[in-house]
C-alpha cells in the first residue's frame, strides 16, 4: 500500500468511526486471544464490526471476535479491538498496525495491548500475567518500512522505552493491591503460525525472552512511532515446547485465558482509571 494511500485510508476509517461515536477515545485497548471479555465491561458501548470500517483488515482467528467497541471504562473514554490481526493470517506489518494508526487519528494517547503467550521462563506457570518490559522483534518485519510520512511520526523512532515505565509502575501497584503476582519480562514476537520447536525455545531463552507470541510487536512499534504511551500485558496460557509435557494447542490457550479472566479483569480495570 503506497504511503499516500495509507494516509487517506487512515482518515477515511477514522472518519467513519468518528461519525458513530459521541466522544473521542483517549485510551486504546488491543485484546488478544480469549481476552475479549474486557470489552464486555465497556459502558454505553458502540460496537462496530471490522467489516463495516473502510480499509480495516478482518480477523480470521478463533477467539478474536472482530469488533471495535467504543465507550467508557471507569469514566475514561476507550476504544477496544475485540480481536486483532496477525501477519500469519497473510497481512503485512503495516496492515497489522493500521488500527493503531486509526486510534491515533481518533485521539488515543495511550495504548494497552494484551496477548496470549507461551512461557519460556521456567519459573512461569500457565495462568500467570506478565507485564511486558521489552520485546524482541523476531518477526523480522517492521510496519515502518518504506517512505516515512512525517504526519505519522519521525523517520527513526526511539524504542529505548517501548513499554512505559510510568504505566508499569501503575500496573505493579494495582496488582499488589489485589494481592496478585504480576511477572515482568521480555516478550519474543515470532511470526507463527506454528508453535516454536524445543530448539527454538532454547534459542529464545538464550536471547533473553521470557514469553513468546505471534502478535503485539508491530502494533507497539506503530504506537511508539505515533508518540503513544504503551503498556503491555501477556497472559501466559501455556508453557512452550520442551517445557510442557504435552502437545500445544489453541484450545489450551483459550481455556487458560478463560480460567484467569477474573485476575486479568481485576488488574486491567484497576489500571485504566489511573492511566
Amino acid at each position: 500500500m503506497p504511503q499516500t494511500n495509507m494516509l487517506r485510508h487512515i482518515r477515511e476509517a477514522s472518519a467513519h468511526i468518528g461519525e458513530r461515536i459521541a466522544s473521542a477515545p483517549e485510551i486504546g485497548l488491543i485484546l488478544g486471544s480469549g481476552l475479549g471479555v474486557l470489552a464486555d465491561r465497556i459502558e454505553r458501548p458502540v460496537i462496530i464490526p471490522y467489516a463495516e470500517i473502510p480499509h480495516f483488515p478482518l480477523s480470521t482467528v478463533e477467539g478474536h471476535a472482530g469488533e471495535l467497541v467504543v465507550g467508557q471504562i471507569a469514566g475514561r473514554n476507550v476504544v477496544a479491538m475485540k480481536g486483532r490481526f496477525h501477519m500469519y493470517e497473510g497481512y503485512d506489518a503495516r496492515e497489522v498496525a493500521f488500527p493503531v494508526r486509526v486510534m491515533k487519528q481518533l485521539g488515543v494517547k495511550m495504548l494497552l495491548v494484551t496477548n496470549a503467550a507461551g512461557g519460556i521462563n521456567t519459573e512461569y506457570r500457565p495462568g500467570d500475567l506478565m507485564l511486558i518490559k521489552d520485546h524482541l522483534n523476531l518477526m523480522f518485519q517492521n510496519p515502518l518500512i518504506g517512505p516515512n510520512e512525517e504526519e505519522l511520526g519521525v523517520r527513526f523512532p526511539d524504542m529505548s522505552e517501548a513499554y512505559s515505565e510510568r504505566l508499569r509502575r501503575i500496573a505493579r501497584r494495582v496488582a499488589a493491591a489485589h494481592g496478585l503476582i504480576l511477572r515482568e519480562g521480555v516478550y519474543a514476537g515470532v511470526l507463527g503460525p506454528t508453535y516454536e520447536t524445543p530448539a527454538e525455545v532454547r534459542m529464545l531463552r538464550a536471547l533473553g525472552g521470557d514469553a513468546a507470541g505471534m502478535s503485539t510487536v508491530p502494533e507497539v512499534i506503530a504506537a511508539r512511532h505515533a508518540g503513544m504511551e504503551v503498556l503491555g500485558i501477556s497472559c501466559i496460557t501455556n508453557m512452550a515446547a520442551g517445557i510442557a509435557d504435552r502437545p500445544l494447542s489453541h484450545a489450551e490457550v483459550k481455556e487458560t485465558a478463560e480460567r484467569v479472566k477474573d485476575s486479568f479483569l481485576a488488574v486491567v480495570l484497576g489500571i485504566i482509571p489511573e492511566m
